[in-house]
């Protein structure tokens, strides 16, 4: 049985991002939001966690005393532009954060995003999800990272505001998170991961 997000089943028809809001802060799940529509979210795979773990585990140190920090998917982003609210796996933020109300629990303003891919969700992360984070002005790379194949693929902002893409899919490869200049290695990624042929 799948236990991974579920992407387009509408648990809620035509709200306003108010009744949105104050629905998710109330609410012990979590749901995304798209132009008056609530989805509901649900748990991930044992491969997915594993690559969670994975990253927190290389990343979150490395930036200790820098000016940018990580946060995993309980972090709300909030993309103005087209109404989107999700939680993405992992956000990088640099400088100060940036949030749409009061309540200082959505942030609007991202440097990088991070999603991990599950079967049920793949298609959507890479396609109508990415067209709508690059929405975000201050976004300037997009990961996803598969976790049914050994597949990093990162998507980078130019100057002109196209993206060009990098695939990677050997064990011995690595990558660089240039957000924060981190090089990272497929294998340590994918550490504990069991990837069926």
């Amino acid at each position: 049985m799948e236990n991974e997000v579920k992407e387009p089943a509408p648990k809620f028809n035509f709200v306003s991002q108010e009744t949105y809001l104050e629905m998710e802060r109330a609410s012990d799940t979590k749901h995304e939001y798209y132009k008056g529509e609530v989805f509901a979210m649900s748990g991930a795979s044992w491969e997915h966690n594993v690559i969670v773990k994975n990253i927190n585990t290389l990343v979150l140190p490395f930036l200790k005393g820098k000016p940018c920090d990580m946060f995993g998917s309980d972090l709300r982003i909030h993309v103005p532009e087209n109404t989107l609210y999700t939680y993405p796996d992992f956000s990088i933020i640099c400088g100060k954060p940036e949030t749409n109300d009061e309540e200082k629990d959505t942030i609007v303003k991202p440097s990088a995003i991070i999603e991990v891919l599950s079967k049920s969700t793949k298609d959507y992360d890479r396609g109508s999800k990415f067209m709508l984070y690059r929405s975000i002005n201050t976004l300037n790379e997009y990961i996803t990272i598969d976790s049914l194949s050994i597949s990093i693929e990162i998507y980078t902002r130019n100057s002109d505001n196209t993206w060009i893409l990098s695939e990677f899919k050997q064990l011995h490869d690595s990558f660089v998170l240039s957000t924060i200049g981190l090089t990272l290695l497929l294998k340590d990624v994918y550490e504990d991961v069991k990837i069926e042929d």
